[in-house]
């Protein structure tokens, strides 16, 4: 089985939570491969120079220099600081944006109207992908000839014009157009029904009790994307989605994402 991994930006910035994920992904059986983040440092890095970070609805406003900053972040010192660590777990890592080998293309998103049905946001250079944007024979050789991409979420959309675009829709995508195992971790044990106990993690979360833990506001912000993109998954291809903690990649823990 094919599986596609994807970690966020606080595993990342984490020295000892990286080197425990990499030894894990290493050890995980099968062809893979790694989708990142690196929210956190982007935002830390705009803060640095003076730009105060947006987010609407759990997405990031991306204007010019933005895009400038995330791009550094995530192609560079995030993709390459996941790559040498992976190298030095053994493992024949590849790091990749969308615009390498043209592997994945992004269209730009149009104004958006919000949740409340009437604010339109224009989030600027934000690319939206679907499952029919990613190259899967390209990433398919890779795997064949025994690499493991590690892949960044910034694309292109062919023109010239680099794109941000959720790391979680990435890893969806990517996962429906290979037909494979999605797996997204983060810093919690998995999708939990009070955000405050991390005991309470549900086994299995399908798209009624979604609607009713939204509802109840018991899930926003990020995970909102996270959660809609793992449905969407589902919907298009990928053969079962989970969300569960970096530190659980090989247990059979989590909450599975049904329809």
């Amino acid at each position: 089985m094919t599986t596609v991994v994807k970690i966020g930006g606080a595993i990342i910035e984490d020295k000892a939570a990286l080197d425990a994920f990499c030894r894990d992904f290493n050890l995980l059986r099968g062809r893979k491969l790694l989708v990142h983040g690196g929210g956190p440092m982007a935002g830390d890095l705009q803060r640095r120079l003076g730009m105060e970070p947006l987010k609407i609805e759990g997405r990031r406003v991306t204007d010019e220099d933005t895009l400038k900053v995330v791009t550094m972040v995530y192609a560079g010192w995030c993709n390459k600081l996941i790559v040498t660590t992976l190298q030095a777990c053994g493992c024949n890592a590849l790091g990749l944006a969308g615009c390498d080998a043209s592997c994945v293309t992004a269209a730009k998103r149009p104004p958006r109207t919000l949740s409340d049905g009437s604010t339109v946001v224009d989030y600027g250079f934000v690319g939206d992908v679907q499952p029919s944007s990613i190259d899967a024979a390209f990433f398919r050789r890779l795997l064949e000839g025994g690499i493991v991409p590690v892949l960044c979420a910034i694309n292109h959309d062919g023109r010239g014009q680099l794109l941000n675009t959720n790391a979680d829709t990435v890893a969806g995508c990517l996962a429906a157009a290979l037909g494979a195992r999605l797996v997204c971790c983060f810093d919690r044990p998995g999708v939990l029904a009070d955000p405050g106990d991390p005991g309470s993690v549900i086994p299995r979360l399908d798209i009624a009790s979604y609607g009713a833990l939204k509802a109840a506001g018991a899930v926003s912000d990020g995970m909102l994307p996270k959660l809609e993109n793992a449905f969407a998954a589902l919907r298009q291809g990928a053969c079962e989605v989970w969300i569960k903690s970096s530190s659980g990649l090989l247990r059979q823990n989590g909450t599975q994402i049904c329809l």
